[in-house]
């Protein structure tokens, strides 16, 4: 098979929902959550104020749209239900009497605080994250996507076993920004596999239509990291080091007059950090790769000129991936967006998907285009006061580990018996395996 004809082949496994009108729109529906961006075309050009009937979400796709709302720190709060403990009830507050016998009980996390809280804490996230620090790592990351590809190369040389196949996702993607994250947070790389199943836990326990026993159990496997983390935040305030999390665990709170506590830093190792930080770039990396498998011309000239293209080609995946597809704000008072009420206390789920293929800010916004020079304006790290913090790192290893790919691979292909199935999940894109044939340079 030629490398157009694999393109093809991918291209004919994607069969997305085609939404006729907006009583077709359902965001919620795992087959439309497979494919989004036909229902985003849809809702940006004849809703882009849009009430999900599901979830009563007010959902934003335009670009401009979404910039003003994460800009407007007055109007749009980022609260989240359940913030308040005391209004918790039924299977949330059953997990919250759970953590509270059993662990330590999830304060709430950065992304989900207002200045001045937000801010002041930030500083000690910024601090950890400061860019002398994530320059430093730049060796580390480099190193680590080499290591991680020769170890993929030794495994499909090796005939009996994988006759030059593999899964990217499991082999490569999870990996390496998991490794990273864990050295920088004291966990042991042979623990990786542990964390992964409970991140995994935790992102289907943030998802819609569960029963109670899901719930408990995406809480009891929380529990079970936090216990394996409590030890190492009590290491690091006894003896300090030199890593991101000796700093998160030390350094005071500007305004606060006091370091971070245990419940505050359980949310920050689960939901900032591990989730945020590893997560994602798990699924751009995948993502990245199965963009390039889909369009063999971008393949041909990323790999002839990688010095020119690369970064531009990170950015074009952050952008048409999106893996945050979408976070919450609270409407802080009655607001008016496109002839539509958004009432005070209203959910509104900013799309940032949907604002990353708005065809007003990037023309052919489907394409990739090694040569957009806005490419970097999308919005897959948020905007604002709440830009994501660990952009730095994730753009590091986006680079290297797609460096790493282009430096070792002469040419691959999906194979046809993967389908290319994402997880069901509302707010983040995560694509489950990327079986692959490669052939190694």
């Amino acid at each position: 098979m030629t490398e157009e004809q694999a393109g093809e082949e991918i291209n004919r496994m994607a069969q997305p929902v085609q939404p006729s009108n907006l009583t077709d729109a359902r965001l919620a529906d795992v087959e439309v959550l497979e494919c989004p961006y036909p229902t985003y075309d849809l809702l940006r050009d004849q809703a882009p104020v849009w009430q999900d009937p599901h979830t009563g979400m007010y959902v934003i796709t335009r670009y401009e749209d979404l910039r003003a709302i994460l800009l407007d720190k007055k109007r749009f709060s980022n609260q989240r239900p359940g913030n308040d403990h005391a209004s918790l009830t039924g299977t949330a507050r059953k997990a919250y009497e759970k953590f509270k016998a059993e662990g330590w009980v999830p304060a709430a996390s950065l992304a989900g605080r207002d200045d001045p809280e937000h801010k002041q804490m930030r500083s000690v996230f910024d601090g950890a994250f400061r860019a002398s620090k994530i320059k430093a790592l730049d060796p580390q990351v480099e190193q680590l996507a080499e290591d991680l590809m020769q170890d993929l190369k030794r495994h499909i040389n090796f005939p009996a076993r994988s006759q030059g196949r593999c899964d990217f996702v499991q082999q490569f993607a999870v990996p390496l920004p998991l490794i990273i994250i864990c050295r920088q947070m004291g966990a042991a790389e042979e623990d990786i596999w542990q964390i992964k199943a409970w991140t995994d836990a935790w992102i289907k326990g943030v998802g819609f239509g569960l029963t109670e026993e899901q719930v408990l159990w995406s809480t009891t496997m929380e529990i079970q990291a936090q216990h394996y983390f409590q030890p190492i935040f009590e290491r690091l305030r006894k003896t300090p080091d030199n890593s991101l999390l000796s700093d998160l665990v030390n350094l005071p709170v500007p305004g606060w007059g006091r370091t971070l506590n245990d419940n505050e830093l359980h949310c920050a190792m689960m939901q900032d950090t591990f989730v945020g930080g590893s997560e994602t770039t798990t699924n751009a990396l995948s993502a990245g790769i199965m963009l390039l498998a889909q369009y063999p011309a971008v393949w041909e000239e990323l790999r002839a000129d990688p010095d020119r293209y690369l970064a531009t080609f990170c950015e074009e995946v952050l952008r048409l991936e999106s893996p945050v597809q979408g976070l919450t704000r609270m409407a802080m008072e009655d607001v008016q967006l496109h002839g539509v009420k958004i009432p005070k206390g209203a959910i509104l789920n900013v799309r940032f998907a949907a604002a990353n293929r708005d065809p007003q800010q990037f023309p052919c916004p489907n394409q990739v285009d090694l040569r957009r020079g806005n490419a970097a304006s999308h919005l897959g790290f948020s905007s604002g006061t709440h830009y994501c913090l660990g952009a730095p790192l994730a753009r590091r290893e986006l680079y290297w580990g797609f460096k790493a790919f282009i430096n070792h691979v002469a040419s691959f292909r999906v194979l046809p018996e993967n389908k290319l199935r994402h997880a069901p999940n509302y707010n983040l894109r995560a694509l489950l395996n990327l079986q692959l044939e490669i052939t190694p340079k």
